[in-house]
């Protein structure tokens, strides 16, 4: 059987920081991946990386205040303080790895300008910093020597002695369920975009590691907080990097008016994300927008500016919108883009599950709280995957591995896959069920949400789970099967929709990304703490954890 110390669940830049650390810990390391790591979506971060420079006249309790304020005050403040404190020294790490980070006319690190926060702290490689961040760390793990699983799918955890002990794992490439025996696990399988559609998220962003935590257990918290890009493009929905309005670009309405001086007058364009998110929805609800979208102006930046620095989002606007950001504006809107929420650990991503971590956006230790922060991502990922590989990697020398029988937890689970393999045709599709649970999220839970639309979300999330269990899957082999991995996904995704929902049900004030329009004001009396789900018998059960605080109060919030 195979077996690890350290098996590392996603191979974006959590996974690959966490194993890198682990390895450099002492511990027989292995990431699994479903794609190969440098298809991860840590690709898609494109605006740049958050750290406070004191070289700069810059400060991390500064940072870590921008950071409190942005999450409307349900980030813990201990968690954001370790992560603020931590960034510099991060960021000169992937400089030394070899990041190219772009430079000012004096030769120092270039920043800009990232919604939220007052002053430039956003480090950056043109629009395409996450892709840069990723190829740099997947040559520091072909050097680190860790054993790479790639193209494997995790289809369950293997559970013995009241611990996780190992998962099964499909290897796509043949077909084949093998058990993998560990010690620790770590969980670093991103975000669950594709439970909303239209998201910016690529197809793979489904949820899993939180649903394989949910179903085994642990706590997942703040769900109900979903953020809203304000910079997808319209139609397809993919995004537009908040480096365009970092570098100085203007929403405007059907007007040419710049409309975020009646939100935000202080930063304008440059509020928080639910802030300028909301300001657009409800320009467009109130009829200012244009056809159903308003305009992002980057004319005014010029040529040589825009060619340098926003390369890649000219190109998306040329190739999907038609539409020349040089010349004129191109149409965008509020699309649904990360989740602040997921599975709750504390500062070294241990959860509830005893030799079980998590970090990067699959994780809670609760830095973003009810709204992140533009370029906090890959920030938090860097920072809680090294914290969480050096910590499973001390622990694991401490541990024995648990004995279970691996070829009676194969066998179960092929059984359960070909149980799916075996469902006769009936008239639905996978892909059906889906689409109807994506639009439903994104009609109920986007911007706006009100107690009857949850309503309707949750009950056709039921109907839904029924319709699953008897989607057939057309594809009956077993050799790259990606219907049945899609298949695997859907059952996941359903799973993470429902916490969402039903969290949001639970919450009833207005909070960052959770924005009740029959509970419109933050009620920090009554609604002042965390959200917290585990699978009960009959969905998730809700229960309630304290925000930390250290040094600020929470106070209202202007822009």
């Amino acid at each position: 059987m195979l077996e690890h110390d350290v098996l590392v669940i996603g191979a974006g830049l959590a996974g690959m920081r966490a194993a890198i650390a682990a390895k450099a810990g002492g511990a027989n390391t292995a990431i699994i991946s479903k794609v190969h790591p440098v298809r991860s979506h840590s690709n898609a971060a494109q605006g740049g990386i958050n750290a406070a420079l004191t070289d700069r006249g810059d400060n991390w309790e500064d940072h870590a205040y921008d950071t409190v304020k942005g999450s409307d005050f349900l980030g813990d403040q201990d968690a954001i303080e370790v992560m603020c404190r931590q960034a510099g020294r991060s960021l000169i790490d992937m400089e030394h790895m070899g990041v190219t980070f772009n430079r000012d006319d004096e030769g120092h690190l270039g920043t800009r300008a990232f919604g939220g926060q007052r002053r430039a702290r956003t480090f950056f490689v043109g629009d395409f910093t996450g892709q840069a961040l990723l190829h740099v760390m997947f040559e520091q793990l072909i050097k680190s020597g860790v054993r790479r699983y790639e193209e494997w799918f995790v289809t369950s955890l293997i559970q013995e002695q009241g611990r996780v002990c190992g998962v099964v794992a499909l290897e796509i490439r043949t077909g084949q369920l093998q058990a993998i025996r560990a010690k620790t696990l770590i969980f670093c399988t991103g975000g669950l975009g594709r439970v909303f559609e239209p998201s910016t998220n690529a197809l793979i962003v489904t949820g899993d590691g939180m649903a394989l935590a949910y179903n085994a257990g642990a706590r997942l918290m703040d769900m109900e907080m979903v953020q809203y890009h304000p910079t997808t493009l319209a139609g397809s929905g993919v995004l537009i990097s908040e480096a365009a309005r970092g570098e100085g670009a203007h929403l405007l309405d059907k007007n040419g008016e710049r409309f975020m001086k009646k939100y935000a007058p202080n930063m304008m364009e440059l509020a928080s994300r639910d802030v300028v998110s909301r300001a657009e929805q409800t320009e467009i609800n109130a009829g200012n927008g244009i056809n159903g979208c308003v305009l992002l102006d980057c004319r005014h930046l010029g040529e040589k500016l825009i060619k340098e620095k926003l390369s890649q989002i000219r190109e998306i606007g040329i190739d999907l919108a038609g539409a020349d950001m040089i010349r004129e504006p191109i149409p965008i809107r509020p699309g649904m883009h990360y989740i602040m929420g997921g599975i709750k650990t504390d500062v070294d991503g241990l959860t509830n599950l005893p030799g079980v971590y998590a970090a990067g956006e699959c994780a809670c230790v609760s830095v973003h709280g009810g709204n992140r922060l533009g370029a906090n991502s890959l920030l938090d990922t860097i920072v809680f995957g090294e914290r969480s590989g050096n910590h499973a990697a001390a622990v694991s020398k401490q541990m024995e591995f648990i004995e279970f029988d691996g070829d009676a937890a194969v066998k179960r689970e092929e059984q359960r896959i070909q149980g799916i393999l075996n469902r006769p045709q009936n008239g639905d599709r996978v892909a059906k069920v889906r689409l109807a649970m994506g639009q439903s999220m994104n009609r109920n839970l986007a911007v706006f949400r009100k107690q009857e639309g949850i309503e309707e979300t949750i009950q056709e999330l039921q109907e839904l789970k029924t319709r699953y269990a008897q989607a057939p899957v057309d594809d009956k082999g077993r050799v790259f099967n990606t219907d049945l991995v899609f298949a695997l996904e859907l059952g996941f995704m359903l799973d993470c929709a429902e916490t969402i929902a039903v969290s949001a049900l639970e919450r009833k004030d207005s909070r960052g990304a959770q924005f009740r329009t029959d509970y419109p004001k933050r009620d920090d009396e009554n609604w002042l703490k965390h959200i917290s789900v585990r699978k009960g018998e009959v969905g998730p059960e809700v229960s309630y954890m304290p925000v930390t605080f250290t040094k600020w109060k929470p106070e209202e919030r202007k822009y």
